[in-house]
């Protein structure tokens, strides 16, 4: 009989998660072809939306497409450091949020050096529901929240949600094979400030959309435990 008291022993994931820092620090060192399709791969066995796997992975390795992009990221970054990223999070020690700082200026002024760049895109397939369809779901939601689900800007929010659930579990499988196979990497979004810019520098086509910008490479400093609340603080049994 399973004891359901018991506390299960962790399995060797939970290691590699919680020794998954952002690196941002990478050694100009090449990737070899072979493991950075083990990355796209495990991405890839990510789950996605109604298994329609309409994701796309740009890899950028050639260092002229590298330096071409490169000015596009500083202006990103500088944006980032500008606004969001200008004070530390409360609660958050200033002396660790300044490290941090420090080393996205670091990647920011070793940008065209990066060996390796995945950018993971996504687009769903033109809706095929009709008329009855749009009844029975209305039906099924009630006339309020039916009407709630129908404002374009309710649709707006699902839809990128929608899009992003079947893109980020991806990713972090391919953030989790690279802390694995002992590559630095981060997860990185400023691109969206100017993502008409980066799409146009790759030729990724209008209707598809970029959710992300990946920088890969041999770390330059060393793995260590990520620094988190702690589970009591974030849970809510049962309700909020």
């Amino acid at each position: 009989m399973t004891d359901a008291s018991a506390v299960p022993e962790d399995p060797a994931l939970f290691s590699t998660m919680s020794t998954m820092r952002a690196m941002r620090r990478i050694k100009p060192d090449p990737v070899p072809e072979a493991v950075l399709d083990q990355l796209v791969q495990a991405a890839v066995w990510g789950p996605s939306g109604g298994n329609m796997q309409c994701f796309e992975y740009v890899v950028v390795t050639d260092r002229e497409v590298m330096a071409r992009l490169a000015p596009l990221w500083e202006r990103c970054v500088n944006a980032y450091l500008a606004t969001t990223g200008k004070h530390a999070p409360e609660g958050m020690d200033g002396a660790a949020y300044g490290r941090m700082v420090d080393a996205i200026e670091y990647q920011r002024d070793h940008f065209a050096e990066t060996p390796a760049l995945v950018i993971p895109c996504y687009s769903f397939p033109p809706p095929r529901i009709d008329a009855e369809g749009i009844r029975v779901s209305a039906e099924a939601l009630g006339p309020v929240a039916a009407a709630r689900q129908a404002d374009p800007s309710a649709q707006v929010r699902f839809h990128a949600l929608a899009e992003g659930s079947c893109v980020y579990p991806g990713v972090q499988n391919l953030l989790l094979a690279a802390r694995g196979l002992g590559l630095a990497a981060n997860i990185t979004i400023w691109h969206l400030m100017l993502e008409r810019e980066w799409k146009a520098e790759l030729g990724i086509p209008e209707g598809i959309n970029t959710f992300a910008v990946i920088p890969v490479g041999y770390p330059v400093g060393n793995f260590g435990p990520v620094r988190r609340r702690s589970v009591r603080e974030v849970v809510h049994r049962d309700g909020w």
